[in-house]
């Protein structure tokens, strides 16, 4: 074990590694080095009494002056985080301004990356509209005070899978400051129960067997292929859904089936909408979801649907949205007896917390995991996380000490994830062999590095990932300024020519 020291980063107040011999942690270093001041929020300041009053009475002036002392933040940061002004935030935390417009509060709250629970939003209760409501009406889906209906939850799908180009940016616009209420709402709101009687058609159990089979074929094609033409079919597959919940009959045990089968197909099909290489339309698909999971009666599922949207925001500059959906997860599914489940958002909430800087909360979250992990799959872990494994909570560790500045960890935890990983998950063996290969060289054994790269390469010609094609973007990035060294070179010839063939792009 590395002896820790107790100094702390001037910046976020995370703690620094013995590695680290400047003043700041390495995300803030390298957001510096960029020209780029990024201001964290320390994790700390949500344990402060005086914070958690302050946001439980609504009282955001006192929370936003506590917030920005605690944190060692500026009126100008605190300004970045929220959107809001810094004239308007000086007149909030001087008592002469309110913040009373919700919108404005949810986009405070979001900003600050303030943990769930510390706040409670109004839900105001709307009547349940019928099944077949007009879809137009429906453009605010992503909206978390609108009712969990059926209704809602069919227009969220064709939202995902087909919507206007206006409700498309309806959503977007809503997505990017909504977040923490909209898990809040999954968490608490009530669901209208999911039956239908109509004329025609009535579901049956064959059917229905049939569509989670299909659900899972497509899962397992994207682990060993990467995910590829899956959306097309993925959306295809929630079209039919979306049908068979509008057009046919059914008592609420099977609705509650249908729906459950509709959440599990949404999140996959959201996955594959991101790893394709868009990093908007997925959040689309992830809200659906939970409306879907809402609608099963199944926490598991909407837990899963968090688990990716915590993915998203740790991979698009959004790592306290990791946080808050992972844990709000978490604290769902804490009873239910699923350590591979929670053993898998864990890992999720400690990438959040590394790109946060938050070194001791990463680690924490990770050694939880794997406690978790060595206790094995229970009989409540759901059927679609066949996948978590020791090599997968090594990866993520790995994963982690390369976002917190730390190679020589990052290259021992990766060593171990190549050692456990199932041989068929072509993609996750490629990720972390592309972050692997940027630790050795970040570590100064080029020549290793340059080994591991010739790994990924290989891989690269097989999947169709445009997640994964980054990565070895980054990866060969990382070696341009080594690139008249004989390693370097034959890695770098091998990739151009991939690339002007068309192999591995």
């Amino acid at each position: 074990m590395h002896q820790q020291s107790l100094r702390n980063c001037d910046r976020c107040g995370g703690q620094l590694s013995t590695y680290n011999t400047n003043t700041l942690c390495f995300a803030c270093d390298r957001s510096r080095n960029l020209g780029v001041h990024t201001p964290i929020v320390p994790e700390h300041v949500w344990s402060d009494p005086s914070v958690r009053d302050a946001l439980a009475a609504w009282d955001f002036g006192s929370a936003s002056r506590l917030i920005r002392l605690l944190g060692s933040l500026r009126q100008d940061d605190m300004a970045q985080l929220t959107g809001l002004s810094q004239a308007f935030l000086s007149m909030l935390e001087s008592g002469d301004r309110r913040l009373t417009n919700i919108d404005k509060i949810i986009e405070f709250l979001t900003g600050l990356g303030i943990p769930t629970g510390l706040v409670s939003l109004p839900l105001p209760q709307a009547p349940a509209p019928a099944i077949r409501e007009p879809p137009a009406q429906f453009a605010g889906d992503s909206d978390p005070t609108l009712p969990w209906t059926a209704a809602r939850m069919v227009a969220a799908l064709d939202t995902a899978v087909g919507g206007s180009a206006m409700d498309r940016r309806r959503f977007l616009t809503a997505s990017g400051v909504a977040l923490t209420a909209f898990v809040n709402a999954w968490d608490t709101a009530e669901a209208e129960p999911l039956r239908r009687a109509a004329e025609g058609s009535r579901l049956t159990d064959d059917l229905l067997d049939g569509l989670q089979r299909t659900t899972d074929s497509l899962r397992t094609m994207d682990a060993s292929d990467g995910s590829g033409t899956l959306t097309s079919l993925g959306n295809r597959h929630l079209q039919f859904l979306k049908h068979l919940l509008e057009e046919t009959s059914y008592d609420e045990a099977t609705g509650r089936r249908l729906a459950a089968i509709t959440a599990d197909t949404a999140t996959q099909t959201g996955w594959f909408v991101f790893d394709s290489g868009d990093r908007d339309r997925p959040l689309s698909y992830l809200y659906a979801a939970l409306r879907a999971a809402k609608a099963s009666q199944d926490v598991r599922l909407g837990a899963g649907a968090l688990s990716y949207i915590a993915i998203h925001g740790y991979s698009t500059g959004a790592p306290h949205h990791a946080v808050t959906a992972a844990q709000q997860a978490r604290d769902k599914i804490r009873k239910l007896g699923t350590p591979a489940l929670e053993a898998m958002l864990l890992t999720r909430q400690a990438r959040g917390h590394a790109k946060l800087g938050e070194r001791q909360a990463a680690l924490a979250a990770l050694g939880r995991a794997a406690e978790l992990c060595a206790q094995g799959r229970s009989e409540h872990d759901p059927h679609w996380l066949y996948w978590i494994n020791e090599g997968e909570i090594h990866g993520q560790a790995g994963s982690c000490y390369l976002d917190l500045g730390d190679p020589r960890s990052a290259v021992a935890s990766f060593t171990k994830a190549r050692e456990a990983l199932n041989p068929a998950d072509h993609r996750t063996r490629g990720l972390f062999l592309s972050r692997a290969a940027t630790a050795h060289v970040e570590q100064g054994d080029l020549e290793a590095g340059c080994a591991t790269a010739h790994e990924v390469l290989d891989l690269a010609a097989k999947l169709h990932s445009a997640r994964f094609d980054s990565h070895v973007t980054s990866m060969i990035d990382q070696l341009q300024p080594v690139a008249h060294s004989p390693y370097a070179q034959d890695v770098l010839e091998r990739r151009t020519a991939m690339t002007a063939t068309g192999s591995g792009t």
